[in-house]
């Protein structure tokens, strides 16, 4: 969590909500990173400090972009050997630089236990009373956060900005035409692979790997190849595995170190899907930018090392794409 000694204000105010740089082409806004398209085929990220949740920018949380493209780095390092992936080098904690592929239509989304607060996750759902979701049967009489017989996928499609992903089969996604019946079975093996992996290597660090969801590309040789982030506390569900149990037992939800904390802080003050969502308090800022950074060190086992106070975050990713890039701030 973060130390008593750091002063909020600043921590704040040295956020970086815009990493638009007219020197670089192809600008694109998104959520969360703020992109750039070379034309030899390069894409440069930029992760940001906005929070969004909801499919909504709500706030900016100090040092979440950094823990996101740090957390992405160690995950894609320890799983290059289950399935390639995009980036060719990290020239700033905040940035990333990517081969740019062609993206697949469908976010596959693992899970391993009866849990969520979005519209698309599978408690929602089943508290309304659905049964059959996603292509799979749940019986009666589960409960909120309890572990599934086991792994299940249950794919999204991808939505445009500002809108919704909506839940689809796997036998819709190729009946639709969206992946082949070849494309679709290599895409689950891979979830699947890239899901165990990050549930051992969470084990063995004192997390559960609750449910996370991936984003594939294909690249110019024809391989699939995963992109965005990987199991960061954005695209992923952690919940702390030594409280788990008794929680359970409370009838309380685990001790998350993901972006559920801001999830359940806002559902339970507004219907986000349908009313404006409060202001959030700096002190909750501050907690949940101290779940993301205790995230980061738990996972990987390093030290986080937070940006120097004496330089302003988008100030110093200018002067490392000024140097990764000269040809174009020339």
């Amino acid at each position: 969590m973060p130390n008593t000694t750091e002063d909020p204000s600043a921590a704040l105010a040295n956020c970086l909500t815009d990493a638009e740089f007219p020197e670089l082409p192809n600008f694109q806004r998104g959520k969360v990173r703020d992109s750039y398209d070379l034309p030899d085929g390069r894409r440069v990220m930029v992760a940001t400090d906005r929070q969004s949740a909801f499919d909504i920018v709500l706030a900016a949380v100090p040092y979440k972009g950094q823990v996101l493209n740090e957390t992405a780095r160690f995950w894609f390092e320890e799983t290059r050997d289950i399935c390639p992936n995009h980036v060719i080098n990290y020239p700033d904690p905040n940035v990333a630089v990517a081969r740019r592929l062609d993206m697949l239509p469908v976010e596959m989304v693992v899970r391993d236990y009866l849990t969520g607060s979005t519209e698309t996750s599978i408690w929602p759902m089943y508290e309304r009373g659905e049964r059959h979701m996603y292509g799979h049967t749940f019986p009666d009489g589960l409960v909120k956060n309890q572990k599934l017989p086991g792994t299940i996928l249950t794919p999204t499609t991808k939505a445009e900005v500002g809108g919704h992903d909506a839940p689809i089969t796997a036998t819709e996604i190729v009946k639709q035409g969206l992946l082949s019946q070849k494309v679709w079975d290599e895409l689950a093996e891979k979830s699947l692979a890239l899901f165990a992996r990050g549930h051992e290597i969470a084990t063995a660090n004192g997390l559960v790997l609750v449910d996370t969801k991936y984003e594939f590309g294909v690249d110019e040789n024809g391989r699939i190849t995963i992109a965005d982030e990987i199991h960061t506390p954005d695209s992923s569900r952690y919940w702390m595995a030594d409280s788990y149990e008794a929680k359970m037992r409370a009838g309380e939800n685990p001790e998350s170190l993901d972006k559920e904390f801001l999830r359940l802080w806002i559902s339970e003050r507004c219907d986000p899907y349908k009313e404006d969502v409060p202001e959030i308090p700096v002190d909750t800022l501050m907690a949940f930018s101290g779940k993301y950074v205790k995230l980061f060190e738990q996972v990987t086992g390093r030290t986080f090392e937070k940006p120097s106070g004496d330089q302003s975050i988008r100030d110093r990713v200018r002067e490392s794409l000024e140097k990764a890039f000269p040809d174009y701030f020339n």
